[in-house]
């Protein structure tokens, strides 16, 4: 009801504040007037968004229905255009109210779309949920994913190069919890944003990847913009190189190192990812990185946030210690 109301609020100039004691809010307060006549100037009518006119109320939500009561798998083709927000939104929703947080098992619902993907393709998608769009997608995909698996490739046919093209667009994977992600083709900017939990694979990324990320596995077949890992606290990101000289250029240094992928569980858990990446999108880029893999080892490099690091060997420190019987120095030095 506050919206457009500049005559309700008052300017309380009794302030010492360095910042607000200079302040002229007059124009600010000044209620706006209308432009033409009958054109409103604040909130005067309830909003409709439509949701039931959404593909999740019209289609997903009839047809699966019996499929969410008894977890038999199930397979769903539809076209889709970017006028079809948050598929699979309203659809978790269902899911996650018969069988809670832990969703169904994976691939329960497969749901193949041919198109472009409006906004929020798979936003919160639960567990049990694959989406797979051959098409591209826009922004927001997977916001918040919660156990989903999203996958999106360019058409069958297509004359142009998908790793050296944006595929998706801004905000890919913010927020997301769980789940999985494999886009053949570049992401716009601030990919994986505050992801603490999902695994990705993408062919390249905007400006501001990673950012504020706290968990989670990112691999990257591609270039990086600016300000990469600005802010990444948790999680690892495992970047293929090809000019080391513009990608150091990009990283953010604040808060993460780099280092060689030589660990043993490194070097298996991102090869899955690759194979897995190539498996799901015909990626021509992973098949070239999975058929030369050993040399394709050395270019990638591990952006790795110091004091997550440090976090994970103290607790596998602990760990060995409990199962040792033995004290860790800093908790034999407390004692």
């Amino acid at each position: 009801e506050m919206v457009g109301r500049a005559d309700l609020l008052e300017w309380n100039p009794n302030t010492d504040h360095w910042k607000a004691k200079h302040l002229d809010l007059s124009l600010v307060l000044t209620r706006a007037t209308s432009m033409y006549p009958n054109a409103g100037t604040y909130c005067d009518r309830v909003q409709n968004h439509g949701l039931d006119r959404t593909l999740d109320q019209t289609v997903l939500i009839p047809q699966l229905s019996e499929t969410i009561k008894t977890a038999e798998r199930t397979m769903l083709s539809l076209p889709i255009q970017n006028i079809d927000r948050a598929l699979g939104t309203t659809l978790s929703h269902e899911i996650s109210k018969k069988w809670g947080p832990q969703g169904l098992p994976e691939d329960t619902i497969r749901i193949k779309c041919k198109g472009s993907a409006g906004q929020s393709l798979g936003a919160w998608g639960s567990n049990g949920l694959t989406l797979e769009v051959e098409g591209d997608a826009n922004d927001y995909v997977g916001k918040g994913l919660s156990g989903a698996k999203i996958i999106v490739y360019p058409p069958d046919g297509s004359t142009f190069a998908p790793e050296d093209n944006i595929l998706i667009g801004n905000v890919a994977l913010y927020g997301a919890t769980e789940g999985e992600a494999y886009f053949r083709g570049r992401a716009a900017e601030r990919f994986c944003v505050r992801n603490s939990g999902a695994r990705a694979v993408v062919e390249g990324v905007g400006d501001h990847g990673c950012e504020y990320m706290t968990g989670g596995r990112v691999v990257i077949l591609g270039p990086v913009g600016r300000n990469f890992a600005a802010g990444m606290s948790g999680g690892v990101a495992y970047v293929y190189v090809l000019d080391r000289e513009e990608f150091l250029i990009n990283v953010n240094f604040e808060l993460v190192d780099l280092e060689d992928v030589e660990a043993i569980e490194d070097v298996e858990e991102l090869k899955e990812m690759v194979e897995k990446h190539h498996i799901y999108t015909g990626s021509a880029v992973a098949k070239e990185i999975i058929d030369n893999w050993n040399d394709s080892l050395s270019k990638f490099v591990k952006v790795m946030p110091r004091d997550y690091k440090r976090a994970m060997e103290e607790m596998k420190a602990e760990s060995m210690a409990e199962a040792s019987g033995e004290e860790t120095p800093e908790l034999a030095e407390s004692h």
